[in-house]
């Protein structure tokens, strides 16, 4: 899937950015080398959130690549030469890069402080993908950028133009968002209210966090666990009622651990029989069940949960500082509130299973909806210099977004194509780790572009009319 996945954002890249496209697909391979040769050397175990936090790297790294090919065509578009436009291109995009990368490091250091092991994997490998997608990005790109003007490509046709396009009105626009926003962030506690009086369960834990039931059961054969995924799953989530469901091979024999939701003596029974139908070699009399208590303790989610808050507290506090406005990271802030917040909404009313995946797969979405607005901001900051108190607020955050619009897209676009690819070859536990990233990856997008800069510029222009109404 992950081989998929680069070759369709590898040709992708090419027919949107032609001869920078080519350079970040090499780009884009070199990295996976990297990165998988440094995920061996370290003797990494890549488990779910591991694998969450390469899919966000790769993420990270195609976002890089098109804020600087942006850029160059931006340049090309304002009369540079391929030469100057190159230079200017990976200049003028370093700090975007920079900030969005260093903010996520920040995240990745504050979680492998006070994670438990699952995150303390998704933690190493993002921040191994992170510094590497850096180099991939700042570094060998601008190599093969260079190296294929050196060996002629230095028409403008094989890098492109950007056409002048309108600014979009999203200040305009904003209360037509927020009100959308609201009715997703309000229904979010409506869903878990709704399912707490009817189930009991605001939410549906996993096995991870509840315990359960563990079946050991004699199949007759050696079945893989694709067979166990596709064949036995559906006959088990029959009798109980639940697809939260893992299976576990017993090595050297034909038995298998079948773990579910905690089942009592009659539903023990009616498991035994279903699978007996279902399967003439199961062996009845050699199946036998037990009890099992949850993996994860109530520190552990404790202390994961203290690590997101910290993680994102420290994130603000780095955007404030390198922004010198409180404003961009207040608003920065509460998108992300606004992003975890449609995130358990997704949980609750679509009653995914909340395991160990369900923090790496939301810090996944946090770090990928932080970097997309800092990109935003990066350009609103840009403008703030050049244009300063002389031009419209509304039109400046206005222009801001539209410029970076293209970029937030096939950012967003790449991404999902990536988990997309996952989706559709993995089995069910990666398809329930899957679906929510893409989820969360559409919010992310929705948040940073819609949201963000309109929050900003609402308390901006409320600081600028007191400082006016003051000086009368």
């Amino acid at each position: 899937a992950g081989t998929i996945g680069l070759l369709i954002v590898g040709v992708f890249m090419i027919l949107v950015y032609r001869i920078s496209g080519l350079a970040a697909a090499w780009a884009l391979v070199i990295f996976a080398f990297l990165d998988l040769i440094f995920l061996n050397a370290f003797d990494i175990t890549l488990t779910l959130p591991g694998i969450a936090g390469v899919v966000l790297t790769i993420g990270m790294a195609v976002d890089a690549n098109v804020i600087i090919y942006a850029r160059m065509r931006e340049e090309l578009t304002a009369g540079r030469g391929i030469h100057g436009a190159i230079q200017a291109g990976f200049h003028k995009a370093f700090s975007a890069i920079f900030d969005g990368n260093i903010t996520t490091l920040i995240a990745a250091a504050v979680l492998y402080a006070l994670g438990n092991g699952s995150i303390r994997g998704f933690a190493v490998t993002l921040a191994i993908g992170v510094i590497l997608s850096m180099f991939s990005a700042l570094v060998v790109s601008r190599w093969l950028s260079y190296a294929f003007y050196g060996v002629g490509a230095k028409s403008e046709k094989l890098y492109g133009t950007i056409k002048p396009r309108k600014p979009f009105n999203f200040v305009g626009k904003r209360r037509l968002v927020f009100i959308l926003s609201a009715i997703l962030v309000l229904s979010a506690p409506a869903g878990l209210a709704v399912y707490q009086a009817n189930s009991g369960k605001a939410l549906n834990f996993s096995l991870d966090f509840i315990g359960g039931t563990a079946s050991t059961v004699d199949f007759g054969e050696d079945m893989s666990l694709t067979d166990l995924d596709h064949e036995v799953q559906p006959v088990v989530a029959e009798v109980t009622g639940d697809n939260n469901i893992q299976f576990q091979k017993v090595s050297g024999s034909n038995q298998v651990i079948i773990k579910t939701r905690e089942l009592d003596l009659q539903e023990r029974q009616t498991l035994t029989d279903t699978l007996k139908e279902h399967f003439s070699q199961v062996d009845t009399a050699s199946v036998t069940a037990e009890n099992i208590s949850a993996t994860m303790s109530s520190e552990m989610r404790q202390n994961a949960v203290l690590a997101v808050v910290i993680a994102v507290i420290l994130m603000l506090i780095y955007i404030w500082i390198r922004f010198r406005d409180l404003r961009f990271a207040t608003s920065a802030m509460l998108a992300l509130l606004h992003d975890v917040i449609v995130f358990l909404r997704f949980y609750a009313w679509f009653r995914f299973s909340v395991g160990n995946t369900f923090i790496a797969v939301r810090l996944t979405i946090l770090g990928y909806s932080i970097n997309a607005t800092i990109v935003i901001f990066d350009r609103i900051r840009e403008h703030l210099k050049t244009a300063g108190q002389k031009k419209d607020l509304a039109e400046l955050v206005n222009e801001s977004i539209t410029q970076t619009f293209t970029r937030s897209i096939n950012t967003s676009l790449t991404t999902f194509i990536m988990v997309f690819v996952l989706y559709l070859m993995g089995v069910s536990s990666i398809r329930e780790f899957a679906l929510p990233l893409m989820v969360g990856i559409v919010c992310g997008a929705f948040s940073s572009v819609c949201i963000t800069g309109p929050l900003w510029y609402m308390m901006t222009a409320g600081g600028r009319k007191r400082q006016a109404e003051g000086g009368r």
